[in-house]
């Protein structure tokens, strides 16, 4: 595990739906007796470890990582203070990654989003353009146009502060920017989204 279990548990990162899509299924655990889905915290560790080498061989100055949810607007702007990848928070504008002619136009070469279904416009227009999209999923997310999902609860605050902590810490791990057993300078409460 790349944090200690009751970190992780305690900020229920494995926490999933009610709700499973046939994509989500190979990445859920168990279904809780209240009908609740629970993610694989194993598999969720794997995926950003894979996630981080994949974008740590990018120019992250070129990576885009998104979120339209308000609880993940924090997490990546502080993933990309770190990491020097571009955030896009809030609202996206359609044309921005396929409009030349558009004033707010960037070509990314990779595309990270909090949620597959809340920001499924820049999902689509990344696969517009053929670029890839590296995706934080919970359960009852399809998986249409997405090339690495990272199984994880994507919409709790502390939740997601956890996945792009780990995140960032692991693409500067992979960059030799941060020793192998070596820990960010900041702490996963300064990545999650004040109430």
């Amino acid at each position: 595990m790349l944090l200690p279990q009751e970190v992780l548990l305690s900020a229920g990162v494995h926490i999933g739906t009610r709700v499973k899509t046939r994509d989500m299924e190979p990445y859920i655990y168990k279904v809780r007796p209240d009908g609740l889905f629970v993610l694989d915290m194993e598999k969720m560790n794997e995926r950003i470890k894979v996630a981080a080498k994949f974008l740590s061989r990018l120019d992250l100055s070129k990576v885009v990582v998104a979120s339209s949810k308000r609880y993940g607007r924090t997490p990546v702007r502080k993933f990309c203070e770190l990491t020097g990848a571009v955030p896009m928070v809030g609202r996206f504008t359609s044309g921005t990654f396929t409009n030349p002619a558009f004033s707010g136009y960037f070509e990314p070469v990779a595309v990270v989003v909090t949620d597959a279904l809340a920001d499924d416009q820049i999902v689509d227009e990344a696969a517009a353009i053929g670029v890839p999209v590296v995706a934080l999923c919970s359960t009852d997310n399809s998986l249409s146009n997405v090339d690495l999902i990272i199984p994880v609860n994507n919409k709790g605050r502390r939740s997601l502060a956890i996945a792009y902590w780990l995140l960032a810490r692991e693409v500067k791990r992979e960059r030799n920017e941060l020793p192998p057993d070596g820990d960010l300078p900041v702490s996963i409460d300064e990545f999650e989204t004040p109430l």
